[in-house]
């Protein structure tokens, strides 16, 4: 399989059953955290990366053969949203397969356009992402294509959870030295704070981040930083 990966059991959403649809490390943000390497395409454009109809294909194959999955799960090694066809996977995993549930793990950089949250409406589940509550952490942490600011991630998170009826777990990764102080914190939960959403995953490095020298943030930290955060959080080491 090219484009389908798994089963595989994920530490937050089960038995995942993965969807790559940006097989080159294309993405809109180069993190340094990013466990897949540096980003070789850093782009916003929207297009047809990986033929869709392949990517159904490769779907229906294994599909049929009814593989127990709590999520299928839009990942992999770029931002899944860049991918112009991922209205239509959605709409066909819908349409064919309802009995599984469909997530999208995305790093937020374009929600914020009305297609898109038209394209993602009928997934059950989105983990959108945010590292910071400041410009400067957020280009230091995520070193974005050129337009993309961090009002653009804030307004897309917004936009999202005040539209989409599914569920919505917002995702924020520290590290340590660079956004776990109490302002970098305190920063980030003014930003969050009238978010409707579930549910803050709060995660750090456990693998080796494309670039090296940074460090995880204790388990201590991360239950006080969670205790800031007005929402229900789950901590993952």
């Amino acid at each position: 399989m090219k484009y389908v990966k798994g089963v595989v059991l994920s530490r937050r959403l089960g038995r995942s059953l993965g969807i790559n649809l940006l097989p080159d490390l294309i993405c809109s943000e180069d993190c340094i955290y990013c466990e897949c390497g540096t980003t070789r395409n850093l782009t916003l454009e929207r297009k047809e990366y990986a033929p869709t109809d392949q990517v159904i294909s490769e779907l229906d194959r294994f599909l049929k053969k009814r593989p127990v999955a709590d999520y299928i799960t839009f990942s992999g090694l770029g931002e899944p949203t860049l991918h112009s066809g991922i209205g239509k996977i959605i709409d066909y995993l819908k349409d064919n397969y309802a009995d599984y549930k469909i997530a999208l793990l995305t790093n937020s950089s374009l929600l914020h356009k009305a297609e898109v949250r038209a394209e993602i409406k009928r997934l059950d589940l989105i983990v959108p992402s945010l590292d910071a509550g400041t410009e400067k952490t957020f280009k230091k942490i995520c070193r974005p294509a050129e337009g993309l600011t961090l009002q653009l991630i804030l307004d897309g998170i917004e936009a999202v959870s005040n539209e989409f009826n599914g569920e919505i777990r917002l995702e924020i990764l520290f590290l340590k030295g660079v956004n776990d102080s109490d302002r970098e914190v305190n920063e980030l939960v003014d930003k969050i704070k009238d978010f409707k959403i579930d549910k803050v995953d709060i995660n750090t490095l456990n693998r080796a981040p494309a670039v090296s020298g940074y460090k995880p943030v204790s388990k201590e930290r991360l239950i006080k930083i969670s205790e800031k955060i007005p929402f229900k959080t789950e901590i993952y080491i």
